[in-house]
């Protein structure tokens, strides 16, 4: 059931995408410390061989599979992979993600595909490609890291948003399908507030924007990634470990859903208001 550790991690494995750095890395020791296997996807080889020395000194083994999600040869390839290193799939966690700044208008249409391909359709690729293996388990869980962007969304945020509440209505239809199907895999869709990663300072920003204000808004979003990633990844670890189907990681991803929910169409004056007392005092 929900919210009851019905299960344990112990002795399973599990997949965890953008696992070189910030949550992924993170989140990855988290459960290392609680007896799972891990197979670490990334792009970047240097950052997921220093996870993978963090989950072995856990005592804990570890397969590194560098790839770009983008390519989906090398996606569907994947689970075959895991397979080979580990025997089984008892958690898949899709959660690498990119940023790209700038309003709708001023955004290149194939940035704008990029960041979906990323942040949407390879983790629905994922999904349907570990599916059967993880069904194939007593009890697993399928892990989709979405933002508090796919709750409430933010102006200049306008791809992101759409990838993250794309991926919200993805995973809650798919954890009521695989519910009415008595399936053994549960859904858990994750929205993390501000945590203190390098996605600002990587994002793609629309060309022609005036690289001084650019620099401005990266200055003011690093202010609000307050949360360290391992505080985060350590809150995530125990939604997974109790099957919660939904965990908001930080205050002020847990404060801007309750205002969401009271001003539906308003929210967003309240935020900002919020928002910019924190940037001032943040100097």
């Amino acid at each position: 059931m929900a919210g009851q550790p019905s299960w344990t991690l112990q002795g399973g494995t599990a997949v965890v995408t953008g696992a070189a750095s910030g949550i992924g890395a993170a989140l990855s020791l988290s459960l290392a410390r609680r007896g799972m296997r891990l197979a670490l996807v990334d792009r970047d080889a240097a950052g997921l061989d220093a996870t993978a020395r963090a989950v072995r000194a856990a005592g804990q083994a570890a397969s590194v599979h560098v790839l770009d999600l983008v390519d989906a040869d090398a996606t569907a390839a994947l689970p075959a992979a895991v397979l080979a290193a580990h025997g089984r799939v008892s958690v898949l966690v899709n959660n690498a993600g990119v940023a790209l700044g700038g309003l709708f208008e001023q955004i290149a249409p194939e940035d704008f595909d990029w960041l979906m391909a990323i942040n949407f359709h390879a983790p629905v690729r994922l999904t349907r490609a570990f599916l059967p293996l993880l069904a194939r388990e007593r009890a697993a869980q399928l892990v989709n890291v979405s933002s508090i962007f796919g709750i409430v969304a933010p102006p200049g945020q306008s791809a992101y948003a759409a990838s993250k509440f794309a991926l919200r209505g993805f995973s809650e239809a798919l954890r009521h399908e695989l519910a009415m199907n008595a399936s053994p895999v549960g859904v858990t869709l994750v929205h993390p507030g501000g945590v203190r990663t390098a996605i600002s300072d990587n994002a793609r920003i629309a060309p022609g924007l005036d690289p001084a204000e650019v620099a401005q808004h990266r200055k003011d979003w690093r202010s609000l990634l307050a949360l360290p990633p391992e505080v985060a990844g350590e809150r995530i670890a125990r939604g997974i470990e109790r099957r919660e189907a939904r965990v908001l990681v930080g205050l002020d991803a847990v404060g801007a859903a309750w205002i969401q929910r009271l001003f539906p169409v308003s929210y967003w004056k309240h935020i900002a208001r919020d928002i910019a007392r924190r940037v001032r005092r943040a100097g």
